[in-house]
């Protein structure tokens, strides 16, 4: 179970293991923003509610991230481990334009998921000359968002209305 961690003015910094979002409570560097309640943690004299949402009391300064960094579990993520082609399970990543035709290796632009069969049929060609064509567009995801996935699609869902709304 991971907490995402965001600034005093709300904008998420990381995330982080329940544990220490629980230390950052306790030594009072955090306040709690949500908690699920159906998780206690116990320790020899308290008892919390798990945090999923904590938020630093002062304002912690971070260089301007533009860009998320490329990966291969991002891309799985990104297109919620669904193949691009046919919609089934995805358990790899499709260079669209292939990278022996000049295609780009790390781009979020020219990857998408793809189950086994698909990749295989498509293999050193575009789309167009295999004759299958993309579900959904590629897109370079927003920093914020990559985040909140990170905590996992489960706790993404119990996060209140007003955080997943200021990532969608």
């Amino acid at each position: 179970m991971q907490t995402l961690v965001l600034n005093a003015s709300y904008e998420p910094l990381a995330v982080v293991s329940v544990r220490r979002a629980i230390v950052l409570v306790l030594t009072e560097k955090a306040v709690t923003e949500h908690a699920d309640s159906d998780r206690i943690i116990r320790s020899a004299t308290q008892e919390f509610p798990a945090p999923l949402v904590v938020r630093l009391l002062r304002f912690v300064r971070v260089p301007y991230r533009r860009k998320l960094p490329w990966s291969r579990s991002g891309v799985l993520e990104r297109d919620s481990r669904r193949c691009g082609y046919c919609g089934a399970r995805a358990e790899s990543i499709d260079h669209i334009v292939p990278t022996s035709r000049g295609g780009a290796q790390r781009s979020w632009l020219n990857t998408v998921a793809a189950c086994v069969m698909c990749n295989q049929r498509k293999a050193d060609r575009t789309p167009e000359e295999a004759g299958m064509s993309l579900l959904l567009d590629p897109f370079e995801p927003k920093v914020q968002r990559a985040l909140v996935l990170a905590m996992g699609v489960r706790q993404a869902e119990h996060l209140p209305e007003w955080l997943v709304a200021s990532f969608a």
